[in-house]
């Protein structure tokens, strides 16, 4: 990972979020190609540099990287209202059983912040708690 560099700044900022579809339904199998290519396309947008993602069929980790400037509650809002969008946009039809009420994240999230934490380190956590 390393530290980054812009204009003025010099960082290494690294946040670990979690956040499940609504009713923490497992819906997000069969659509994990869709998904994953949504965050790619958001993160690269925003300059948000994807560090590791894992989606199960329940929850999502995504560990990124970002620039000061982007607090955390920014980041996840911006990467769940799009992808949301972008996945009702691909998949009504398989969402409408689904998600009744409309949307398609929870309003929560877990965010932690890793510093200078590898991205092994956090993969293995991943790997534990998947199985807790």
């Amino acid at each position: 990972m390393g530290e980054k560099r812009s204009n003025h700044t010099v960082y290494n900022v690294n946040y670990h979020f979690v956040w499940c579809p609504k009713y923490r339904h497992a819906i997000l199998e069969p659509i994990e190609d869709s998904l994953e290519a949504s965050f790619r396309d958001v993160c690269d947008k925003y300059n948000y540099d994807i560090l590791s993602l894992h989606i199960s069929s329940d929850h999502v980790h995504l560990f990124l990287s970002a620039h000061p400037k982007h607090s955390p509650s920014e980041i996840v809002r911006t990467v769940k209202s799009i992808t949301a969008r972008g996945m009702w946009e691909q998949h009504e039809p398989f969402f409408e059983e689904y998600l009744w009420g409309g949307g398609f994240w929870e309003e929560s999230y877990y965010v932690g912040t890793a510093g200078d934490v590898s991205t092994d380190t956090i993969e293995q956590y991943i790997e534990r708690t998947e199985h807790v």
